[in-house]
């Protein structure tokens, strides 16, 4: 897996059911996570891979000096232990978190 951000692009507005079973098609165990408005994660790293789904707000990973942020359907591809901030909007963020391996 390469690090890796793939924005929402289609058409219609992202669905979470969708969302979640993009994910787990991808072979990702899912969890739902909420965080309230300019939450912020210091720097740390995963002994897995995480695939992050943006479902509503905002939040803003901090890799390596490079932002990379998640509104609505867009998608981080997040390799094992790569070391990454995060940054939540003034209105909060809803995300799914896949992890892997």
């Amino acid at each position: 897996m390469q690090l890796a951000l793939i924005p929402w692009n289609e058409a219609h507005a992202p669905d979470e059911t969708v969302l979640r079973r993009r994910l787990t098609d991808d072979g990702f165990s899912v969890l739902r996570w909420s965080d309230g408005a300019h939450h912020t994660y210091t720097p740390h790293h995963h002994d897995h891979d995480e695939s992050l789904i943006g479902v509503r707000g905002a939040i803003t990973f901090h890799v390596a000096g490079i932002n990379y942020r998640l509104g609505p359907g867009d998608r981080l591809m997040l390799p094992r232990g790569t070391v990454h901030a995060a940054t939540v909007g003034p209105d909060g963020a809803t995300y799914l978190i896949g992890e892997r391996g």
